[in-house]
């Protein structure tokens, strides 16, 4: 495997932890509180693009960027890697049967969850391989991980 799929694949670890932080407690959250499908697949989406973004603005911050430039340098790196991994995933749980109604003591709550964001992964690993082919996406965060 090359280097730029090796970072790709990092890039793609990194933004699934992120979304799977958000999709996990939106979900648990929307689903505990009784919510239909839509919000809190809403709640899930947010929460993913919020934890993500915040994961990259972190060592971001630590090497004294300012606030104003992490969020651009998160914005710039994460939004398509977030978005593709967030469209994949929700359509998968929304897509298996009984999966969101199930509840959170559900095998199939949990396995439809867990198997979305595996499926997402395989799926943005190559987008994020593209975006930092072209110096974009997580590529932008690398000079401020020294």
């Amino acid at each position: 495997m090359n280097e730029q799929w090796r970072t790709a694949a990092s890039a793609t670890l990194h933004c699934l932890t992120g979304c799977a932080i958000g999709e996990v407690l939106g979900m648990v959250i929307g689903t505990a509180l009784g919510w239909s499908t839509w919000p809190t697949v809403i709640l899930a989406v947010a929460l993913a693009f919020l934890f993500g973004y915040a994961l990259t603005m972190r060592p971001v911050l630590r090497a004294g960027v300012p606030l104003r430039t992490a969020i651009s340098v998160a914005l710039a790196a994460d939004t398509l890697s977030i978005a593709v991994m967030e469209i994949v995933d929700n359509a998968i749980i929304v897509a298996v049967p009984g999966a969101m109604e199930a509840g959170l003591g559900s095998p199939l709550f949990w396995g439809a969850l867990a198997a979305a964001l595996a499926i997402a992964f395989v799926v943005t690993w190559p987008v994020n391989k593209w975006t930092i082919g072209r110096g974009r996406g997580h590529a932008v965060v690398h000079k401020y991980h020294h």
